[in-house]
Parts: structure tokens; C-alpha cells; sequence
């Protein structure tokens, strides 16, 4: 199998999910449930990246996590949370980068702090 045929869009993302939601995980939690959970697997990647990138040190317990792992559940129960309250995540996406294309086309460019 190539690697291409292993990417997902986002779109079969959100399909394959679902389907794993109702064939492995029963059902979706709540939308609230979803949301805590979403806060708490955020939390989980900062904690890596602080220590790892930023300047406490970093515990041995934390040493052999997986930083794509963490970053991979902080986009499963996005997705979830995306499926449950109907949101076509590629459409808000494609959305949002016209926004920032249209909003914020020259604000980079023109921010001296971001200067090299």
C-alpha cells in the first residue's frame, strides 16, 4: 500500500471515526463530556511540549511519550465533537483559511516582532 492510499482527508477522518464510534465505542459521550475530554488531551500535549520544548525539565514518565500520539487524540475527539454537532471539518477549514487569507494577508508581513 503506497503512502498515499494511507492518507485520510479530513472528510474520511470524520467518516472513519464515526464508524468506529458506533461499531467499537457504542456511541458518542455528550457533546460536554466531549469537550472536557478535548480540554484534558490538550492539556496532556502541553505538558509534553513544555517539557520538552520550553524550560521545565522533563519527568522521566514523560520522557518515552509520544508527542504525535498526543496530538493524534487531541484530533480524534475534535473530530467527535465535529460529527456530533455536525460540522464538515474540510468546509471549515477551507472557510478559515479564506478568512485568515482576506483578514490577515498583510498583518504577518507587517508585524516587526515576526521581522528576521
Amino acid at each position: 500500500m503506497s503512502q498515499e492510499e494511507k492518507d485520510l482527508t479530513i472528510k474520511q477522518a470524520q467518516h472513519e471515526v464515526d464508524e468506529w464510534i458506533k461499531t467499537v465505542g457504542v456511541r458518542y459521550f455528550n457533546e460536554l463530556t466531549n469537550m472536557a475530554m478535548l480540554t484534558e488531551e490538550v492539556g496532556e500535549l502541553a505538558r509534553i511540549i513544555a517539557r520538552r520544548y520550553g524550560e521545565q525539565s522533563e519527568k522521566e514518565s514523560d520522557k518515552n511519550k509520544d508527542l504525535g500520539d498526543e496530538m493524534a487524540d487531541v484530533l480524534w475527539v475534535l473530530i467527535c465533537l465535529a460529527n456530533q454537532t455536525g460540522v464538515d471539518l474540510t468546509e471549515a477549514l477551507q472557510k478559515n483559511f479564506e478568512k485568515k487569507s482576506t483578514r490577515d494577508k498583510d498583518r504577518h508581513k507587517n508585524n516587526p516582532k515576526l521581522g528576521s
